[in-house]
């Protein structure tokens, strides 16, 4: 099956800001659609679906004339009831399984995967609004020495960790990690920074972000917004740091005005 590579935008929205803020940023409201619990916020959608029939919410964007589908917010992998499956998604069952039985990046490329089957243009967020995924810059503040070389540390951690398919970000100070990103998220990580003591942390230290890296980039790509610099600074942080390119700022003016009130550096890596 075979569609126009642009045309009617589809967005499939998970929860939290995200998905508002990237329907803000485009000139015309994309279709919105939400798995089932996990409604995005700030939006109303115009179709909620759940996995079990998965075949029959691609054929009502198919009915709609949806020719591209963006994904946007944060979902955890649902329970899944084998009394709802239609005969059409049944047949999806094994592969989704066994992607899952591979990791959430796994599972995210075969969902990708399916949806292209049926014809969809698969569309990041950075494609469809560029300037939410910042390019390379110091936004606020100015990173000295030894954040360059935590960032460097920060960077080489995440590679380790994302090649396992874990996390997208982690804490590092003078060298030494001070946490790592896990299924709880960000806001997890940061409230137990602040827990540490500071006979521990031999300088303030940064937060980093960025993206795992085989992840595909159309989905899931990691987001910081204004409550992420606030909790950061809460974690006495010295700054924020994130790969310039792979990661959304849904709000960067209000990151960078947070930052500067309350001291922290932001810098796009």
């Amino acid at each position: 099956m075979s569609r126009p590579e642009s045309g009617k935008l589809a967005l499939v929205a998970g929860a939290g800001g995200l998905p508002a803020a990237l329907v803000a940023a485009l000139p015309d409201r994309p279709l919105i659609c939400a798995l089932e619990g996990f409604a995005p916020a700030g939006l109303m959608p115009d179709q909620t679906f759940r996995v079990e029939r998965l075949a029959l919410f691609l054929r009502w964007l198919e009915d709609q004339g949806v020719t591209e589908v963006c994904f946007a917010g944060s979902v955890q992998r649902p329970r899944l009831d084998p009394l709802l499956f239609d005969p059409a998604t049944a047949t999806m069952v094994p592969r989704l399984l066994a992607a899952m039985g591979q990791g959430d990046d796994a599972t995210l490329r075969e969902v990708l995967a399916i949806f292209a089957e049926h014809g969809f243009a698969l569309k990041g967020v950075a494609d469809i609004a560029p300037h939410l995924v910042p390019g390379p810059g110091v936004y606020a503040g100015t990173p000295g020495p030894q954040d360059e070389t935590d960032a460097a540390r920060a960077e080489a951690i995440l590679a380790a960790l994302g090649a396992a398919d874990v996390g997208q970000g982690c804490v590092v100070a003078g060298g030494l990690c001070l946490a790592v990103e896990t299924l709880p998220g960000t806001d997890a990580m940061l409230a137990f920074t602040a827990r540490i003591p500071a006979a521990l942390r031999p300088v303030k230290g940064l937060f980093y972000k960025a993206p795992k890296p085989a992840q595909d980039r159309r989905i899931d790509l990691p987001a910081l917004g204004v409550q992420t610099v606030r909790n950061a600074a809460a974690a006495g942080l010295g700054g924020v740091v994130w790969q310039a390119g792979g990661v959304i700022c849904l709000d960067l003016p209000a990151m960078q005005a947070e930052a500067a009130a309350r001291g922290l550096f932001l810098w796009a890596r």
